[in-house]
């Protein structure tokens, strides 16, 4: 008996000594790290740029992947996102589960960014717990980055028009509403390509209806507030949607549309219903009044218009991007509106239809224009045809000539993955396009 009252005695005791230690100073000393010293550790542990430090290297190694972790709702409200062909937004809390899509190799070059150096500190601890080796963190963030009027890609640039962008001036008497580089969206209301406009003596000619009804009348708006003289004439450049579904309003204002008959036909056929389809099913109350009109008037290699005194020619060169492509031609102004013949600033697509030897040798026939002012079918204007020739001739050249060596070395498609394109991994919708056009230009070149 006196045993267990001993032993008794002991677990108490036991017990008391227990309870005592967890209720002590020393154990209350030990309570959650904070937030704030979490972001202070992260900051101290990872490499950290400035904006002069990422503009060296977005232009050094456009391949680098950008990740933006913050919602798309900040972006918004925020005005935007750092304008890079590599350039991803990955919400904080989905970073784990999607980077992944994007970062392949744990030596992925990779620069994560927020909006004022919160997050993103944090952020790229995590990449780095994770394996990949070569991660830094933007710690000017978005916010200094937009103040600093840096480049950016944002859902809408003119939140008070239906336009992306409002028309710029080009040169004298000619502007150009530069459209999203992003594929069609319900906050561009397919406003994804340009949209110019030429001021005559006798009238103003517009190059493209626009993607929508309320679009195009968003454009004439603006164009009434440069110039009250009446719109003569609409020319579409194919009859792609952004391009040709706009129509319906310059009808309703007694304006003649002009297009090529290949144009007028793809318009006319399953072609325009299915693009009309599509519209309505992106935009929904926006496509308010929009529904296929035939055009007026129709060429087929070229067409001269004269207008207050000065020549305007269409022309169709071939078929290169799309089957129905036109440009015009100002000679008087050496003014060159090549549409979907030229790309920059965005990764050219090659479609289904897209006729790539065609396309190299009417570039050919462009250059010798001599033009001095060219406005592309998507991005800024330019000064001469070498500014884009990288990226449209020289992008098709090197697409061909690296994809013929891989047949010619009895490669796969999958080899043809394998192509190195980091020359051209810095342009907008290159993740986008990169891996179809590769594929496409391999089917088409395969029983050349």
């Amino acid at each position: 008996m006196l045993q267990l009252l001993r032993l008794g005695l002991v677990i108490l005791v036991i017990l008391v000594i227990l309870v005592a230690g967890l209720l002590s100073p020393a154990h209350a000393q030990n309570p959650p790290v904070s937030g704030d010293a979490l972001l202070a550790q992260a900051k101290a542990e990872i490499t950290n740029i400035n904006t002069a430090q990422l503009k060296a290297i977005l232009k050094k190694s456009p391949d680098t992947l950008l990740v933006d972790v913050r919602t798309n709702r900040e972006i918004h409200v925020m005005g935007g996102t750092i304008r890079s062909g590599k350039n991803v937004v990955i919400p904080r809390g989905w970073l784990e589960l999607r980077i992944g899509e994007w970062a392949l190799k744990k030596d992925t070059p990779i620069i994560v960014y927020c909006g004022t150096n919160q997050r993103s500190p944090l952020a790229a601890k995590t990449l780095m717990k994770m394996g990949y080796s070569n991660v830094k963190n933007y710690a000017d963030g978005a916010v200094k980055w937009l103040k600093a009027s840096q480049a950016v890609d944002a859902p809408d640039l003119a939140k008070d028009s239906f336009l992306y962008r409002k028309p710029q001036k080009v040169m004298d008497r000619v502007y150009s509403a530069i459209g999203a580089t992003q594929p069609y969206t319900v906050d561009n209301v397919y406003h994804n390509n340009n949209l110019s406009f030429i001021i005559t003596d006798g009238g103003v000619l517009v190059f493209n209806a626009g993607g929508n009804y309320l679009l195009a009348q968003a454009f004439h708006d603006e164009i009434k507030k440069v110039t009250d003289k009446p719109v003569k004439y609409v020319v579409l450049e194919n009859a792609q949607g952004h391009a040709a579904l706009g129509a319906s309003y310059w009808k309703d204002q007694g304006v003649p549309i002009i297009a090529h008959q290949r144009t007028a036909k793809k318009m006319a056929g399953v072609y325009g219903k299915r693009s009309m389809a599509r519209m309505r099913r992106i935009l929904g109350d926006k496509a308010y009044k929009s529904r296929l009109v035939a055009p007026d008037k129709t060429f087929s290699d070229r067409l001269e218009l004269v207008m207050g005194g000065e020549k305007i020619e269409l022309i169709y060169f071939g078929e290169a991007h799309e089957r129905d492509d036109v440009a015009l031609w100002m000679p008087g102004r050496k003014l060159l509106i090549a549409g979907d013949y030229a790309f920059h600033e965005r990764l050219l697509p090659v479609m289904k239809d897209t006729n790539v030897k065609s396309w190299l040798e009417i570039w050919k026939k462009m250059v010798s224009l001599g033009a001095a002012h060219i406005i592309p079918g998507h991005g800024h204007p330019v000064t001469g045809m070498k500014e884009i020739g990288k990226y449209t001739a020289g992008y098709l050249r090197y697409l061909r000539h690296s994809i013929q060596k891989v047949l010619d070395d009895g490669g796969s498609m999958t080899d043809a993955y394998k192509i190195d394109m980091g020359e051209f991994s810095g342009l907008d919708t290159f993740q986008q396009l990169s891996a179809q056009n590769i594929a496409r230009m391999y089917q088409k070149m395969e029983f050349e």
